[in-house]
């Protein structure tokens, strides 16, 4: 099944038109458009600026990517259908899970060229920070994971894509930034920005991996998850 929902995305234009526009456009970011976050302007050789647009990129690409994955199935009824088969209700929400993750994984490994460039612009060559890169690549894929389930969680929920997309969007900005935009109405409640995940991604972005960040990656990953199965069970 999961091979089956991956490959489903390049039946269409989506998965070619997802990687394409994820690509052009952090391209234009970060080497064209004369921006804080163009690279060569900096005169860092860093991904800093990459890793700082792609969480904001995500908010948007993931919901368009998983809108239809179970909105289309109740729509045309063949989430009844699948159903009637040999398959857990948990088993169809991961295939849809694991397929758009598969997509993000191809996303990412595209943008190695990225890392390729600035490996050589650095001085001397190969000055990277190895450590807060790889955290930062890994931070992208637990983020993009509980997006991911929140746009599965969305998609059950609505029959109508464009409503699923919207509150996706609305529930993934909530929760990478706006816990972080409440944090600063209340300065002497830090632990209001431990609720998001923006700071989390921070603390794997400096290269150091602590429990705490990926329990709660993936704990908001499973739950989200779990409420999705639970909703595909009452369908």
């Amino acid at each position: 099944m999961i091979k089956k929902e991956f490959f489903s995305f390049f039946s269409s234009p989506i998965g070619y038109l997802v990687i394409a526009l994820f690509i052009i456009i952090n391209g234009l970011f970060l080497f064209v458009f004369k921006t804080e976050f163009n690279i060569l302007n900096t005169g860092f050789a860093d991904l800093n600026s990459f890793f700082y647009l792609t969480p904001w990129f995500f908010v948007f690409l993931i919901p368009a990517i998983t809108m239809r994955s179970l909105s289309n199935e109740i729509q045309s009824g063949t989430i009844e259908i699948l159903k009637t088969k040999p398959i857990s209700n948990w088993q169809i929400v991961f295939s849809k899970f694991m397929s758009a993750f598969l997509l993000i994984v191809l996303m990412l490994l595209t943008t190695l060229v990225y890392v390729y460039t600035v490996y050589q612009l650095g001085n001397p060559i190969g000055n990277l920070d190895i450590a807060s890169m790889i955290g930062s690549y890994f931070g992208l894929l637990l983020m993009s994971c509980s997006f991911i389930s929140i746009g599965l969680f969305t998609s059950a929920f609505s029959k109508n894509q464009i409503v699923a997309f919207l509150i996706a969007l609305l529930f993934s900005f909530l929760l990478f930034y706006g816990f972080e935009l409440f944090s600063t109405f209340f300065k002497n409640m830090l632990f209001v920005k431990k609720i998001g995940m923006f700071e989390h991604f921070k603390s794997i972005g400096r290269g150091v991996i602590e429990i705490k960040d990926l329990i709660y990656f993936l704990s908001l990953t499973v739950l989200f998850l779990t409420l999705t199965t639970l909703k595909v069970k009452s369908l």
